[in-house]
């Protein structure tokens, strides 16, 4: 299977694999399977990964992708789709959590960042506190 016949165009001409890995794994798993897991997703074929800050194994997805580009895997071979949280929605707060990705992840771009929640929370709650509509941040 050719992985260009499995890509949608996207409104500026790049493409997009219609196909993704998605690396989220609850906390009781071990970070380490995500550098495993992601390798081997790279080795059978996937070309899409989909990962985000909100699931705490950017180190290890990154890893794994430079792990597979030392290999011989081209960066520009690997779409790497990462999500603003919900906590980070504010104009000023976006290029910093993005930079924040791309240091964990140890990328010099990824390839798609997109809102992953589409609600705003409050900076001080933490990653995933939303006892009631009153701690919802403005639109």
């Amino acid at each position: 299977m050719d992985p260009k016949s499995q890509c949608l165009e996207l409104n500026d001409g790049h493409l997009i694999p219609v196909l993704g890995f998605g690396t989220y794994a609850p906390e009781e798993v071990p970070k380490s399977e995500a550098l495993e897991a992601t390798k081997y997703a790279i080795e059978v074929g996937f070309c899409h990964i989909d990962g985000a800050h909100l699931y705490q194994k950017e180190e290890q997805v990154g890893q794994a992708i430079r792990s597979k580009i030392a290999d011989g895997v081209k960066r520009e071979d690997i779409f790497y789709t990462s999500k603003l949280w919900a906590t980070f929605l504010r104009p000023e707060l976006v290029q910093p959590a993005l930079e924040k990705s791309l240091k964990n992840l140890q990328l010099d771009y990824v390839d798609l960042y997109i809102i992953h929640f589409p609600v705003a929370l409050k900076e001080d709650l933490g990653m995933t506190a939303l006892e009631d509509n009153s701690q919802c941040g403005d639109f």
